[in-house]
């Protein structure tokens, strides 16, 4: 019996090991046995795309399912959070360009508007980075108390909003603005610094700080 072309590249990660393994075997391995015609059109998409794929969008390829695309939706999660973690541990944001070299590389692939929050302690260190909302192609909903929430759990003294623009213009837009004021004034009233805001764009960025906007 012909074998498929998933047990095919499983069989060479296997033999030669992950870290020698193409991309095809690394997807193969995590979801298990796809249609040929399936693994053929991921593969025409480069790795930024993959990972921005959703459970819902992945579940439309032939034999996907639900059960495969949340393990291959989970993997890539997993991936940026040790990313993220990784970046973040002991560092301290210096500058505008500090805090955005921490997120550039994760943000810069979504397909869709994150909005985060960087935590920091009043020596500008890194406690956290807050993923606080996804929004759409072009915006994303952000209160301020959703804000604040885990910056106060957190004891973090000061906080840096970014959130990314997946059109990879990072010009800041008159909604950022608004809401860049909104919540530096509640950051005032309860003792939480807003010191930037930074919008992420493909590899470039823009921050609120040098623009003179906050």
């Amino acid at each position: 019996m012909k074998k498929t072309l998933s047990q095919h590249v499983r069989e060479q990660l296997l033999e030669y090991g992950v870290n020698r393994s193409e991309l095809p075997g690394l997807i193969s391995t995590i979801v298990g046995n796809l249609p040929d015609e399936t693994l053929n059109q991921l593969m025409c998409k480069n790795i930024r795309e993959l990972s921005g794929l959703t459970v819902e969008e992945l579940k439309g390829f032939p034999g996907m399912g639900k059960n495969k695309a949340s393990r291959l939706v989970a993997a890539f999660e997993l991936s940026r959070r040790l990313a993220r973690f990784i970046s973040a541990e002991k560092t301290i944001i210096r500058d505008p360009r500090d805090a955005a070299s921490l997120v550039m590389e994760e943000m810069r692939c979504f397909n869709r508007e994150h909005f985060c929050s960087i935590m920091l302690d009043t020596k500008n260190q890194v406690i956290d980075v807050d993923k606080v909302s996804i929004g759409t192609l072009s915006s994303s909903q952000v209160h301020p108390r959703e804000l604040f929430r885990n910056a106060i759990k957190k004891s973090a003294s000061r906080m840096i909003l970014v959130h990314n623009h997946p059109s990879g213009d990072p010009e800041p837009s008159r909604e950022d603005i608004e809401i860049t004021k909104k919540v530096s004034d509640a950051g005032c009233l309860i003792g939480i610094e807003v010191l930037d805001h930074i919008v992420i764009g493909d590899g470039k960025y823009v921050s609120f700080k040098e623009k003179g906007l906050i």
